[in-house]
């Protein structure tokens, strides 16, 4: 699992710039990981990206094996050649469990929505282009937490690290979709999402968590890509659980 992660973060600059040559109207919150483990528990956690793509998120288990869980992510840039506004909101139910090794199973189905808009502008003309959509989602998502575990020795104390893998897959399409301000073809999308997360404690409840991952689409489209790749860095908090790595 460590060199399989460390293979991925090697890739980061290529596909960030991949992500700089592509132009997609969906923009993925990460996979949300709660990790819940017993009735009561409750996770929250914050993650960003260097395209200021930034999610909230929280999670709470209703009962000893159902937990719900929400999302809200935003992203608003204004730059010179293009300008973005897209927010989106997701909700989840599912179903999670404690394995006997202490490792946690989770499996989550849920249905998010929003809005996402670009500019597309240059000095001579000005605006050139102007897309604006509405966003509808389906998922499921397992996650899994790995029984490996490291901790390193820093700055005199020890940093527990931890791994996980999360896989998603999405239905996703747009809604009433404008092109210059005419109407347009409503797209579709079969999207694919395998990430793998790192987590580190830093005190107490309060862990540093690393995203790392893909976006694929089944399907060829020219709006709505699996273009954007998951990269985030975040702090995540868990109360209420139980004792013991996970």
């Amino acid at each position: 699992m460590l060199s399989r992660f460390r293979a991925v973060c090697g890739l980061l600059p290529l596909l960030l710039l991949l992500l700089t040559g592509c132009a997609s109207l969906y923009f993925p919150p990460p996979p949300q990981v709660p990790l819940l483990t017993q009735k009561g528990e409750w996770s929250a956690g914050v993650h960003t990206n260097v395209s200021q793509n930034t999610a909230v998120q929280g999670a709470y288990a209703i009962s000893d094996h159902l937990g719900v869980m929400g999302s809200a992510s935003f992203l608003h840039t204004n730059k010179k050649k293009e300008a973005v506004d897209h927010d989106f909101a997701e909700l989840g139910l599912g179903y999670f469990t404690r394995l006997p090794d202490k490792r946690v199973l989770e499996i989550y189905g849920g249905y998010g929505g929003g809005r996402t808009k670009r500019v597309e502008r240059n000095s001579s003309e000005g605006i050139t282009r102007t897309l604006e959509a509405g966003l509808n989602k389906y998922f499921v998502q397992v996650n899994y937490s790995s029984k490996e575990k490291k901790s390193y020795h820093l700055l005199g104390r020890d940093w527990p690290l931890t791994y996980g893998t999360a896989m998603r897959a999405s239905y996703v399409t747009l809604t009433d979709f404008r092109l210059n301000g005419q109407p347009a073809f409503n797209e579709d999308n079969i999207l694919f999402e395998p990430i793998t997360y790192a987590r580190v404690k830093l005190i107490g409840p309060l862990d540093g968590q690393f995203i790392s991952g893909y976006n694929f689409g089944l399907k060829h489209r020219k709006y709505l890509k699996a273009a954007n790749s998951v990269f985030q860095i975040g702090i995540v908090v868990n109360l209420g659980g139980q004792t013991g790595g996970k």
